[in-house]
């Protein structure tokens, strides 16, 4: 009898014992790095989404170290920023025991589910021999210039009470907590990751990114080709720059707009207008950037002042708008209302012209448009355009581009969406960022000998109304000698954000009790580049943006091997509740992976949730497929221990033959991220075993049981131990495809559906003579269900030895 909660718990404890998952440093084998993002302990337990990450990557590990491959999977928790210390906050216990004790339970869970980890690597950011080398990090791209301090507009969360980078921004909102943000202006730790935007473009062609994942990427960061025009403010001696990739529109330009935030927007009024301007200026810079996108209605304020076009010596007015936006281009735009729909709304409400300087194909009318509908934004004919006339727009592009550069009044020039990454945050549960402000010397950083400047313990660690980090409390900690005159110094009250200890952290699992430096260059070069990593498709815009720039910046300081961390990213679904919805305790229908365990086993936990859908995709959970799940690993267990205690060991010709095609396509399969494919060949193999039972011999259990190990490893070395093998199935090797099998088949069968051509199949004299054998091979061999809808109870036309064609009309 199949009982989990018996066999799961002794193969846990054997394979902590022997540490057969540990990676090793000296092996000549062909290494292969796989990795899932290390989770952060902020709540009682991990959940299934976790799981189904973990579970499913760890099956590609198994798979690996049994093809022979030396593979480091390794594992850590992510344990400081706002998700610790909110979850800290709610239950009103320090963060320092929360985290100790949240770790300690997700760690039990991740054993319990069967994980292939190799414990020996394990870290935790909040350890400070860890984050020693996260500061040190960031002391290197302050000595390069790449870390520096500003008074900027930044996102402000009222719920979490922090500032935010732009990137854990989403539609206005917090990322983290889902409360709309709000602008305000503070001084602030920046990262200058735009000083690396074209090559974090440029080298996502050197990686195996799966294209969503690379696209969001692409588009994050933003390049657009185009010109940045100068307008010279008239009775001033400032310029305005305004990038425009349309500038063979510019004859119709009315207007210049300029972000609150831009340089000159408190500076250009007039002596008329300053207060008003000031005024709009102050209210404008308190809103969210999704309130300014989503106005309905335009607003804005005249400066009095003005520029001049010297494309036709007009003179345009100098607004200030709010729904320019400071993280786009030159944070001042030239408005051409007659074909942008946003210019016409702010144009049409001040009463500024719209002159039509395109004609899409078909269109004649030259006067200026009056309403939304006639705006036209693409390309056509251009015309009231002087020396532009009657070109069509790419050609009028590439003469006023020559002719602005010609005369200089402009220059060809490339911006990104990208912006300098806001790096300090108001809160307590963070790394402290090295450095103390003198009265005498300005700035100073932490001499590398008194690293790493250790968190102090406070009680009162709640974040404040008016952005001032706790620490500014903590005042034995905070009042310091300066490093270098030795005067008064105060240290630095900010941290950095949650996403500085993952921006490095798949480094140090390579050498993770270096106390000399972050991880051993030798090392390095044995096990970087990553040769996988799995994570969820939220973090595409931060963490993986982020760590991607940290460790180019590394390379740069030959500090580590090769200029790509990751060489291949993958990402999977979420899991919702049964009822579709995302999981809340509030909604009820939260799913505890513990009670799954408790009641149906770990290997069914992780078969279901392989099975459960494309692993991309966003899966329900339900409670009839885990219970099939279970009742398909009760079979497995029948079959397996009927043939066993029958002593028969060789089987059928055909009971190979099928097994010998389920190598094959399980190994696809898990490679191929098919995880339910794999799940359901297993599945559809079992069926065959036990309808043909007493054709099945000792080898093809052996068979079965060494490609069912990666997705159920602990039922799978149970039955490894019954078959009287050497332990361990998961060091056995993997079976070998035979493709003589294929060879030695008589017959060629084309398979249709609906009559249009699916693919073809070897198949014996026999199998061809058994039209039940012969359906349930082509369904199998060809993954028929999953793909065409098609089972056994379609109606299929034959012809004998040369085609099944199945019909679903």
């Amino acid at each position: 009898m199949y009982l989990p909660h018996e066999i799961e718990p002794k193969w846990q404890k054997k394979w902590m014992e022997t540490g057969i998952y540990n990676a090793s440093d000296t092996s000549k084998a062909q290494k292969s790095y796989i990795l899932v993002e290390f989770p952060y302990p902020s709540g009682e337990r991990l959940h299934v989404g976790h799981a189904r990450s973990y579970c499913s990557i760890d099956a590609v590990a198994r798979l690996k170290r049994m093809q022979g491959f030396n593979v480091m999977y390794p594992f850590g928790w992510d344990a400081f920023g706002l998700p610790a210390e909110n979850y800290a906050i709610k239950t009103g216990i320090h963060p320092s025991i929360t985290v100790a004790e949240n770790i300690k339970k997700s760690k039990a869970q991740v054993i319990s589910w069967g994980l292939s980890f190799d414990w020996d690597r394990e870290i935790n950011t909040t350890d400070p021999n860890y984050y020693k080398w996260t500061q040190w990090i960031f002391l290197q791209l302050y000595n390069a210039g790449l870390a520096y301090r500003d008074e900027i507009a930044v996102n402000w969360c009222p719920s979490c009470k922090t500032n935010l980078a732009n990137e854990e921004v989403v539609a206005g909102k917090c990322e983290r907590c889902g409360h709309v943000t709000k602008r305000r202006t503070q001084k602030q730790w920046l990262l200058k990751i735009t000083a690396y935007s074209e090559r974090l473009l440029n080298d996502l062609t050197a990686v195996d990114y799966r294209n969503d994942i690379k696209i969001q990427q692409i588009n994050w960061i933003g390049r657009k080709e185009g010109v940045s025009i100068d307008y010279p403010v008239i009775d001033s001696d400032e310029v305005l720059k305004c990038f425009t990739t349309r500038p063979d529109t510019n004859f119709g330009a009315s207007f210049i707009a300029l972000a609150p935030e831009h340089r000159l927007a408190k500076l250009i009024s007039d002596v008329d207008h300053k207060v008003e301007v000031k005024k709009y200026i102050e209210i404008s810079i308190k809103k969210s950037e999704l309130e300014r996108q989503e106005g309905k209605i335009k607003t804005g304020v005249f400066t009095g002042r003005y520029v001049l076009n010297r494309l036709n010596n007009e003179k345009l007015p100098i607004y200030i708008a709010d729904y320019v936006l400071h993280s786009v281009g030159t944070s001042a735009i030239v408005g051409v209302p007659a074909h942008d729909i946003r210019d016409f709304e702010f144009a049409n409400k001040f009463k500024l012209n719209a002159k039509r300087v395109v004609l899409e194909k078909g269109n004649t009318d030259l006067n200026n448009v009056t309403n939304t509908d006639e705006v036209y934004e693409g390309e056509g004919t251009i015309v009231n355009s002087g020396f532009l006339n009657d070109l069509d727009s790419e050609q009028g592009l590439q003469v006023v581009i020559d002719f602005l550069e010609k005369n200089g009044f402009g220059k060809r020039s490339t911006t990104y969406h990208l912006r300098d990454w806001v790096f300090s945050r108001q809160h307590y549960w963070g790394e402290p960022i090295p450095v103390v402000y003198c009265e005498k010397c300005g700035i100073v950083t932490i001499p590398e000998k008194d690293l790493p400047v250790v968190l102090p313990y406070l009680e009162n660690y709640k974040p404040s109304e008016t952005g001032e980090s706790p620490l500014s409390k903590a005042e034995d900690w905070l009042y310091v000698k300066c490093p270098n005159c030795e005067g008064k110094a105060r240290r630095e009250t900010d941290t950095m954000p949650n996403w500085a200890g993952s921006s490095w952290y798949f480094l140090r699992y390579i050498d993770p009790n270096n106390d000399n430096t972050f991880a051993d260059f030798n090392k390095l070069q044995k096990w970087m580049p990553i040769d996988w990593y799995n994570g969820g498709m939220e973090h595409t815009t931060l963490h993986l943006l982020y760590s991607r720039f940290w460790y180019k910046f590394l390379f740069d300081k030959k500090l580590v091997p090769n200029i790509e961390p990751y060489a291949k990213r993958t990402s999977h679904g979420v899991v919702l509740g049964p009822n579709g919805k995302k999981m809340s305790k509030s909604k009820g229908n939260v799913i505890n992976p513990d009670d799954i365990v408790l009641s149906y086993g770990a290997d069914s936990l992780r078969l279901y949730l392989m099975f459960s859908g494309p692993f991309e995709l966003n899966v329900s959970w339900s409670n009839e497929a885990i219970m099939g799940v279970r009742r398909f690993l009760n079979r497995v267990w029948d079959i397996s221990t009927k043939v066993i205690e029958s002593g028969r060991i060789t089987s059928a010709d055909d009971i190979l033959r099928l097994i010998n095609v389920g190598i094959k396509r399980s190994e696809e399969d898990i490679l191929g991220t098919k995880f339910n494919t794999y799940v359901s060949g297993l599945m559809e193999i079992v069926n065959f075993l036990i309808e043909n039972e007493s054709k099945v011999g000792i080898d093809a259990i052996k068979l079965l049981v060494l490609i069912l190990a990666p997705g159920a490893p602990h039922i799978s070395e149970e039955m490894w131990s019954l078959l009287g093998e050497e332990y361990s199935v998961h060091r056995s090797k993997w079976p070998k495809y035979d493709i003589n099998y294929d060879l030695a088949t008589d017959f060629n069968i084309v398979v249709q559906v609906d009559g249009k051509f699916k693919g073809t199949i070897s198949c014996t004299n026999s199998e061809v003579g058994d039209e039940v054998t012969l359906v349930k091979k082509i369904l199998f061999a060809l993954n028929m269900r999953e793909k065409y809808n098609v089972s056994e109870e379609n109606r299929r036309i034959i012809v004998k030895n040369k085609l099944i064609n199945f019909i679903t009309r």
